[in-house]
C-alpha cells in the first residue's frame, strides 16, 4: 500500500517528460492517475505503458488554455472515480518560444503566459470547489527556478509566468487553507525533460554546459524523477502541515 492510496490524481501535460515521470510516480505509491495533455497520441502511448503495471488509469486530451475542455476532464473524473483529490499542474514550459529579448513577439508571450498561469489557473478554478466539498486536497503547481531567480534556456515570457504560478499558489493556499486544500509549487533547475530542452543544452558548448553545472553544489542536472518525488511528498499526507510554498529542487543552484 502506497502513501497515495485510493487517491485520484490529474497530471497535465502528462504525456512525456516530467509529467509523465510525476504520473508513474504517484501511480507507485497506490494513486489511480488521469493523464492530460495536448498530444492525443501521447495520452495514448503513456496510458499504454503506464497500464503495464497499473490499472486505474484514465487518458483524456486537454488543453489547458481552454477552460470547457477543463471543465468536461474534472466532470469526466469525477464520474469515473467519484473525486478527485489530488491536481498536478505541469503542463507549461518555454513552449519553443526565443528566449532572447528582440526576438520574442506577442504570439510567443501570449502562448507561455497562457499555457503556464492561465492554464493552472483554470484546473485550479475547476478542482478547487470539488476539493472543498469533500473536505480537502492537495494542489501542486510546477514552477521553477527561474520564478525566483532567472532562467537559464528561456526567456523573460518564461520567467514572468512561472513568477505567477508561485503567486497564485500563495494566495490559493490561504483562500482555501480552511477548507483543508494545500496549495504548493515545486522549483526545478534544468531538468532533460523532452526534446526542446535537450536540444538547447546539447547545443551549448562544452565550456557553458561546465559553467551551468559548476553553479550547482550537486554539480549535475536534475532528473525527472528527482522533481516527481517531491510532487508524490506534497501530495501525500505526509506534508499535511505543509501549504503556500515553493520547494526548491535544483541541486543547491539557488545559493550561488
Amino acid at each position: 500500500m502506497g502513501k497515495l492510496s485510493n487517491k485520484v490524481g490529474i497530471v497535465t501535460g502528462s504525456a512525456q517528460g516530467m509529467g509523465y515521470a510525476i504520473a508513474e510516480t504517484l501511480a507507485k505509491e497506490g494513486a489511480k492517475i488521469v493523464i492530460t495533455d495536448s498530444n492525443l497520441a501521447g495520452v495514448e502511448k503513456a496510458v499504454q505503458q503506464l497500464k503495464e503495471n497499473y490499472p486505474d488509469v484514465l487518458g483524456i486530451g486537454l488543453d489547458v488554455t481552454n477552460k470547457s475542455q477543463v471543465e468536461k476532464v474534472a466532470q469526466e473524473v469525477i464520474e469515473q472515480w467519484g473525486t478527485i483529490n489530488i491536481l498536478v499542474n505541469n503542463a507549461g514550459g518555454a513552449l519553443y518560444t526565443p528566449h532572447r529579448l528582440d526576438e520574442i513577439e506577442e504570439k510567443d508571450w501570449d502562448l507561455v503566459l497562457n499555457v503556464n498561469l492561465k492554464g493552472t489557473f483554470f484546473c485550479c478554478q475547476r478542482v478547487i470547489p470539488v476539493m472543498a466539498d469533500q473536505g480537502g486536497g492537495s494542489i501542486i503547481n510546477i514552477s521553477a527556478l527561474a520564478a525566483h531567480w532567472r532562467a537559464s534556456l528561456a526567456g523573460v515570457q518564461y520567467t514572468a509566468a512561472k513568477a505567477g504560478v508561485e503567486g497564485l499558489t500563495r494566495q490559493l493556499a490561504y483562500d482555501w487553507g480552511s477548507y483543508g486544500i494545500r496549495v504548493n509549487a515545486v522549483a526545478p533547475t534544468v531538468t532533460i525533460t523532452g526534446e526542446r530542452v535537450k536540444s538547447l543544452w546539447e547545443g551549448k558548448d562544452e565550456a557553458e554546459r561546465e559553467r551551468i553545472l559548476s553553479r550547482i553544489p550537486l554539480r549535475r542536472l536534475s532528473k525527472p524523477d528527482e522533481i516527481a518525488s517531491v510532487v508524490a511528498l506534497l501530495a501525500s499526507d505526509e506534508s499535511s502541515y505543509m501549504t503556500g510554498v515553493t520547494l526548491d529542487v535544483s541541486g543547491g543552484r539557488y545559493l550561488r
